[in-house]
Order: C-alpha cells, then sequence, then structure tokens
C-alpha cells in the first residue's frame, strides 16, 4: 500500500515485462517521476495486485518487471449496488470517486423526473468514460484491486421494471421515513443491498411509489435533509458502520 498503484488491465504474469498503458505511464514518468528500480503495484481490477518494479522510464514510455503476486483484497463485506440520479456538474464524479472508497459494489446511474443533468447519445457514452475513468482513479488510491461495475444510463422508471436481485434489501432515504437503519431487518453475510438516491430535489412522489412496489424499504439518516452528493455517501458510510467493514469486527455482517 506505500508504493504506488496502477490499474493495468493487460495480462499480468510474474517474472514478465510489460510497458504500461499510456495514462499509467504518463502519470507514471510526469507526476510521479518514478525511475528506474523504483516499485510499483499494479492491478488488472479482477482481484490480488502484482509487486513490480521499473526497469525503463522516459517520458513517453515506462517499462516495469513483475514480481510476486498478492491475493488480498480490500473488498466490502457488503455488496452494495449504488442507484444514484445523475447530478449535475462535477457532483456525479465525487459521488461516485466516495462511492468507490466506500466499497460499492457497483453504481447504476439513472434518469429521474427531476434530474437536472439528462446526458444522452454520444454525451451519455463520453459521460460513462469519464465515470469509468474516475473508478479506476479511485481504485488505484483507496487500495482496491477490484473495479466496481458501471452500469449503462438508463431511465429509473425502466431499472425499477427490471427484476431485483435475488433476496436483495433494497434501500431508499426519505427525512420522513418511520424507520432508520438499524431498524431495517439484519442482514447476512454476502446479501446484496440496492440503495436509489434521488437528483437534485430527491425523488418524485411519483418515483417513490413506484420504488415502494418494488420493494424498497424508505428509511432515514437523522432528522436532516441531505443534499444528492451528501445523501448516498452518508448512507453508505452509515451502512458499513451498522453491517459492513467499519465496524471493531468483521467476521460477520
Amino acid at each position: 500500500m506505500n508504493h504506488p498503484r496502477f490499474h493495468c488491465p493487460l495480462p499480468l504474469v510474474a517474472g514478465a515485462r510489460l510497458d504500461l498503458p499510456e495514462r499509467a505511464a504518463h502519470h507514471a514518468s510526469a507526476v510521479l517521476r518514478l525511475r528506474c528500480n523504483d516499485e510499483l503495484t499494479l492491478f488488472d481490477g479482477s482481484g490480488g495486485e502484482y509487486r513490480a518494479r521499473v526497469v525503463a522510464s522516459d517520458r513517453r514510455r515506462v517499462t516495469v518487471e513483475l514480481r510476486d503476486w498478492s491475493a488480498v483484497e480490500r473488498e466490502s463485506l457488503l455488496s452494495v449496488t449504488l442507484v444514484q440520479a445523475v447530478q449535475a456538474g462535477d457532483k456525479m464524479d465525487l459521488t461516485i470517486q466516495k462511492a468507490v472508497e466506500l466499497g460499492v459494489a457497483r453504481i447504476v446511474p439513472v434518469l429521474s423526473r427531476r434530474s437536472v443533468a439528462r446526458p444522452a447519445g454520444e454525451r451519455a457514452w463520453r459521460r460513462l468514460q469519464h465515470w469509468q475513468a474516475v473508478i479506476v482513479s479511485a481504485c488505484e488510491q483507496c487500495g482496491r484491486n477490484r473495479l466496481p461495475e458501471l452500469a449503462p444510463i438508463e431511465s429509473l422508471d425502466s431499472w425499477l421494471a427490471r427484476p431485483p436481485l435475488a433476496a436483495a434489501v433494497r434501500l431508499m432515504l426519505a427525512a420522513d421515513a418511520a424507520r432508520s437503519l438499524p431498524g431495517v431487518p439484519a442482514m447476512s453475510v454476502g446479501q446484496p443491498v440496492e440503495l436509489l438516491i434521488g437528483a437534485e430535489g430527491g425523488l418524485a412522489a411519483e418515483e417513490v411509489q413506484l420504488a415502494a412496489f418494488s420493494g424498497f424499504l424508505s428509511v432515514r439518516l437523522g432528522p436532516r435533509v441531505l443534499r444528492t452528493e451528501t445523501a448516498g455517501l452518508a448512507a453508505l458510510a452509515a451502512l458499513q458502520a451498522v453491517w459492513g467493514d467499519f465496524k471493531e469486527e468483521t467476521t460477520d455482517v
């Protein structure tokens, strides 16, 4: 964890030499100024990591030699899918970055009735590519060796029409909800959680009703109304504190 970490979506084998992908090579040479014999960590996003060292470096190319592989994982005990209504400006970047740090397993960007930003077509594709890069950078920073899945953008209504994950606990935030997180039925290890968060202005009344019909439980996080860029992150942190790996003991959920 003390060495610079780079996502390297290439075949990785101990003892092999390879050139870092362009983005990683630029960051390693131009930003971090790594030179020959400097050590680093590589991961391909599917689990585990390799210790490596630089064997050649210039402004455009960084060649590394892979050493030993470690099966270390830093994934959460909770498998949380964050269903986030697309936010305007850089709020979505912040939410995705911090959600990755907080251990989310999957991110589903949806368009709700109150979404200000509504990317479509080529713009939606570019947004997804940008968000994927945010996920990669967050994993490099926080030590995760598995990339959370990023789903395509779709309308909230169409996503709610899909069947839920088997045995999933479905939660949505509502300031006037009758129950708080401790009032949610106890979860078992590995049980999936789907967390629905609205955009600016929250979910419309029709969306709340549709989500409730689809099995979502309304929960509150204290008496205050949280902004969209705060709500999901606060809920993820609370989930980790109650059932996940923020607890001192992590042998069960």
